[in-house]
């Protein structure tokens, strides 16, 4: 009897597995649609700078300092003696008589004998184009006995003159040609009047305003120096 051929049995059909799920409770790898965010806001314009605070305005400049009366026993003796031919002023501490001209030299003289200004510090000038009487001299006078110094100052127009004060302080010889030599003032009676700083035969004045600082005597140049300028 012919044995009997087995065939295999079927396998079992497959048994359905449970669905997996995901985080979110869905099925696994479905996809969650997510809220859409909201468009960000445009960045708002930067702020414009403030335009700068008025700067204050500069503080008025306090006013200078300006000639005072000076009064003292000298004065009083001298104002009763000559009147309004005489002011007396005081500025920055430095004590001035301003007398007319027809005082000079008396007072001066008088400065010296009765008040013991026995030392004629300078004699200078200062030159006002502008002004009818251009030129103010001006005697600076010290007292050793006092301590005490003094100026004195007058008015003269250009072209006018002085007595000279070399009788009364000998010193005054250089200095009254000083004055000569850089304003052109002449001193009556002045022993020996001519230039003290320039050469003899020099055209001008430095030290009057309208002397130009590059300003010199081109023909004294050439001919004594033999050279076209001095500068």
């Amino acid at each position: 009897m012919a044995e009997e051929v087995k065939t295999p049995a079927p396998p079992p059909p497959p048994q359905p597995q449970p669905a997996k799920t995901g985080p979110s409770g869905g099925p696994e790898g479905e996809q969650k649609p997510t809220a859409e965010k909201p468009a960000a806001a445009a960045p708002a314009a930067p702020a414009k700078p403030a335009a700068p605070a008025a700067k204050p305005a500069a503080p008025a400049k306090p006013a200078g300092p300006v000639p005072m009366p000076w009064t003292s026993p000298l004065v009083e003796k001298y104002k009763g003696q000559y009147g309004s031919g005489l002011d007396a002023q005081t500025y920055l501490g430095q004590n001035y008589l301003s007398v007319d001209r027809s005082l000079i030299p008396d007072i001066l003289r008088l400065l010296r004998d009765e008040e013991q200004f026995d030392y004629c510090v300078d004699i200078t000038a200062v030159h006002y184009p502008k002004r009818e009487k251009q030129f103010d001299v001006v005697w600076i006078l010290y007292s050793f006995p006092r301590n005490e110094r003094v100026r004195v100052k007058t008015q003269i127009a250009d072209g006018a003159s002085l007595p000279s004060s070399v009788s009364i302080w000998p010193t005054a010889n250089w200095l009254e040609r000083e004055v000569y030599d850089m304003f052109g003032i002449q001193f009556d009676g002045h022993p020996d009047l001519k230039r003290i700083l320039l050469p003899d035969g020099w055209k001008g004045y430095p030290l009057r305003k309208d002397y130009g600082i590059l300003q010199q005597d081109k023909e004294w140049v050439q001919i004594n120096l033999g050279i076209e300028s001095g500068q």
